[in-house]
């Protein structure tokens, strides 16, 4: 076969169409390009725990798809991302990932055994996503079986062996770190298949692999980024770290947690979230007993509410952590052996208490990642639903006092008495383990192992009175509302909606061949049997009779014959009078042409004078009306858009945190992605954050200060403000800015590097007959305009917004 290329243009488009993250996307890329030689090599990306390995799976299985690859293998370590995987590839499971276009058949080691699938196998044009955990695929023993390793009857030979002669497999090893080589059974279950390509999936490589690793997304870059919650290291002043007491402490940061959830919902209307606790144990008894503790008074509090998981685990304890995540559980703790470490994907997670000691800096970031994911997908700007606590705990100082565990510079030298922070500041190891040293920071720029950074913190340190204080702040904050400044309008924008409808029917859409082949199966006449059944009477052994009925020879009925030419009347007369078919002179003409070419595939041909039995006439009409009505219902969806008008910002918004002056903005006070900032003179809210200085926050500025601006508002993802894009997801503009005349401007900027991405250049085109179809529209009572504006184009203008105009002049 033809192997994979690389193509970047295609990468773009799966990115976009499931919406990847840029590290996603990135990782994609480097993977397609790594393997692109076909040359059986190995590769590993080191992804971050809840960066979402599990939609770069998807990405590139879909980009194999579009390649030709029919035969991917997903090899998982155990039962529990074996299931996991499963339901992300099985629609309308609610884990399934959206996005993907290509339409694999998901082969397991429940299905795999099945004249379907066998057929599936043999057809080298459709893919095949096989998932299987490692101990179905090594070798079998004297002792034990594998029937992946046992000829079946639908394959024609062992499942194993059919994978091994494919000659475009693909091996994707998730948690690539369990089949290193010196696992000899498992590295040998995976590397025996000899694919043209195995890529491994990893957030802790093995040493060994180091290597192999061709793309790196540490744990500090996905936190800086803002794609993961902030661990917080939480610890006790006094000293105190028994079982009950760090249990008790956990118990209290959940309920903390959790009144700020629910005055965040209250205040936001989004979904709730149950925050959960995550308590590790080394053994089944320990964790028994901690579950004891938990249900206390004082602790949880309710027997009910704590779900222990261990190897001995129950099918309805494994069903009820399956639907932990859902806001009516009433599971409120997780207490896990060991089991959980690895594969399981919530993102409720909000407090952890590892009791185990960990044996491994791996193990730590293992146990640590169950609580990174984000409930909302993003940080909302409340540090208490944006982080994650963890319990102080032995291992967990000694991960603070390496400052390569995650592969950035991340330990903060505590502050002295005087507040100042530098090189020579004790570092926690050094500090009496009474008090370990540990004191709340801040994202001021700090002084990290002698190196100036930008204050981009991976992990915080705070005590236990701190978190209290803290959470007490969000609470009260979250009843603070940010709104608009007086005098301000309130914008009515025009925000299009897609419907997907089914597109028109009409007859014009059945094809001359499939009316013709339809046709083809009435070229000859259908006889009526004439059924006889005859009623014999026989002599029973008591001396009765018995009537019994015995089929007889059947004949062919007689049946009425009727000319051609009737036959087609009826035919077309039929078709007019579907309810699905509109009554007009096109219609009509379509009727009689697709009855023409049925009766040319039956072997009628242009003035032919012959007589049509009832039974072919009745039963061709019967197959022709569900030629059409079949065609009726495969016809395609349309996307049809509507406007609705919605206001713009919302009346009141919670109040942010972390605010600065925009004016203040300096190289000893840098600019900081998402910071509020105020000191604005024309902004429709007194507070605005962005993502890029020198095209966002640029951008803000020249409108404020522009005469011919009268109001601008920064656009947020919170708000209604969007355009929907024909594929459905939504675009978010920076700005609308309402100019003297009242004009109302949808303004985006865009760095030059990023200014020709194919999504940024869909968006754009998007934007702008979004703009055309709202002056069009007579519900639209305001005049729209799109300006796409670049950093050079911004560099250009002197700061300047005709300028601006001038170099970069919308359309008309």
């Amino acid at each position: 076969m033809t192997w994979i290329e690389a193509d970047e243009a295609l990468v773009d488009d799966i990115a976009s169409r499931m919406d990847l993250r840029i590290p996603n996307r990135n990782a994609l890329k480097t993977i397609v390009e790594h393997i692109a030689p076909g040359d059986g090599r190995e590769v590993v990306a080191d992804l971050a725990t809840g960066v979402g390995k599990t939609y770069i799976t998807a990405a590139l299985i879909d980009y194999l798809g579009e390649q030709g690859v029919s035969n991917v293998l997903i090899v998982t370590p155990g039962r529990t991302i074996q299931e996991k995987t499963i339901a992300n590839f099985t629609p309308g499971h609610a884990k399934f990932v959206p996005g993907m276009e290509t339409n694999p058949l998901l082969v397991t080691a429940e299905n795999f055994a099945r004249g379907q699938v066998g057929d599936a196998l043999r057809d080298g044009s459709a893919l095949k996503v096989f998932v299987f955990n490692v101990q179905q695929l090594i070798r079998p023993t004297a002792n034990t079986s594998r029937r992946v390793r046992e000829v079946d009857e639908f394959i024609g030979a062992d499942l194993y062996s059919h994978l091994q002669e494919a000659d475009d497999l693909v091996v994707i090893a998730d948690e690539h770190h369990v089949y290193r080589s010196q696992a000899r059974a498992f590295s040998a279950a995976v590397r025996d298949l000899h694919p043209r390509a195995l890529v491994g999936l990893t957030a802790t490589p093995d040493a060994a692999d180091e290597q192999k690793v061709i793309f790196r997304y540490s744990l500090a870059k996905a936190i800086a980024d803002e794609l993961v919650k902030v661990p917080v290291i939480a610890y006790r002043e006094d000293g105190h770290n028994s079982v009950r007491t760090q249990l008790a402490d956990a118990c209290h940061l959940r309920r903390l947690k959790a009144q700020v959830m629910t005055d965040w919902h209250t205040e936001r209307g989004n979904q709730l979230v149950n925050p959960v606790l995550f308590v590790v144990c080394q053994t089944i008894e320990e964790a028994d007993d901690a579950a004891a503790i938990l249900a206390e008074d004082g602790f949880i509090g309710d027997p009910n509410a704590v779900l222990v998981i261990t190897s001995q685990s129950s099918d309805d304890a494994l069903k009820a952590l399956e639907r932990v995540e859902n806001p009516d559980s009433p599971i409120q703790c997780v207490v896990s052996v060991n089991k959980l470490r690895e594969g399981w994907d919530v993102k409720n997670i909000s407090v952890i208490v590892a009791l185990r000691k960990l044996a491994s800096e791996a193990l730590t970031e293992q146990i640590l990642g169950r609580g990174l994911r984000l409930p909302y997908g993003r940080r909302v700007g409340v540090p208490m639903l944006d982080s994650v606590d963890l319990i102080a705990h032995e291992s967990y100082r000694r991960l603070l006092a390496n400052k390569n565990v995650l592969l950035e510079k991340v330990l903060v030298a505590p502050q002295d008495t005087a507040g100042r922070t530098g090189s020579n500041a004790a570092t926690p190891e050094a500090e009496p383990a009474a008090t370990q040293g540990l004191l709340p920071l801040t994202n001021a720029p700090q002084v990290i192992n002698g190196e100036e950074t930008d204050g981009s913190l991976a992990m915080i340190l705070a005590s236990m009175d701190a978190l209290d204080a803290e959470a007490q702040t969000e609470r009260e904050r979250l009843h603070q509302v940010l709104k608009p400044v007086a005098g301000a309008p309130t914008i009515r924008f025009p925000r299009r909606e897609r419907e997907i409808r089914p597109s028109r029917f009409t007859l014009s859409d059945v094809t001359s061949q499939d009316a013709r082949r339809e046709g083809a199966r009435f070229m000859t006449e259908i006889a009526i049997p004439l059924r006889r059944d005859a009623l014999d009477a026989t002599h029973t052994i008591d001396g009765d009779v018995q009537v019994v009925r015995r089929a007889e020879v059947s004949e062919v009925a007689t049946q009425n014959f009727m000319p051609v030419d009737k036959v087609r009347d009826n035919l077309v007369n039929r078709l007019m009078n579907l309810p699905l078919i509109e009554w007009n002179l096109s219609e009509f003409n379509a009727a009689k042409r697709v009855v023409d070419k049925f009766l040319e595939g039956a072997g009628v041909t242009s003035g032919d004078q012959v007589d049509w039995g009832e039974a072919r006439a009745q039963a061709a009409t019967f197959a022709f009306e569900s030629l059409i009505r079949s065609r009726f219902a495969s016809r395609v969806m349309d996307a049809v858009f509507r406007f609705r008008i919605v206001n713009v910002p919302p009346p009141l918004q919670p109040m942010p945190v972390d605010v600065a002056d925009h004016m203040m903005i300096s190289s000893s006070q840098p600019f900081l992605r998402g910071r509020f900032y105020s000191g604005w003179v024309k902004s429709i809210l007194p507070l605005a954050s962005f993502d890029a200085e020198r095209t966002e926050l640029r951008l803000a500025r020249i409108l404020d200060a522009a005469s011919q601006i009268r109001w601008w508002l920064r656009i947020s993802t919170q708000d209604q403000a969007y355009l929907e894009m024909d594929d459905g997801t939504r675009y978010f503009p920076d700005f609308i800015a309402i100019d003297s005349d009242g004009v109302h401007w949808v303004v985006e900027g865009k760095s030059d590097r990023d200014a020709d991405r194919a999504d940024v250049v869909r968006r754009k085109a998007s934007a702008e007959s979004w703009a055309r179809a709202a002056n069009d529209s007579d519900a639209v009572e305001t005049t729209w305009r799109y300006l796409f504006v670049t950093e050079s184009v911004l560099r250009q203008s002197a700061n300047n917004w005709a300028t601006i105009l001038t170099l970069a002049p919308p359309e008309d």
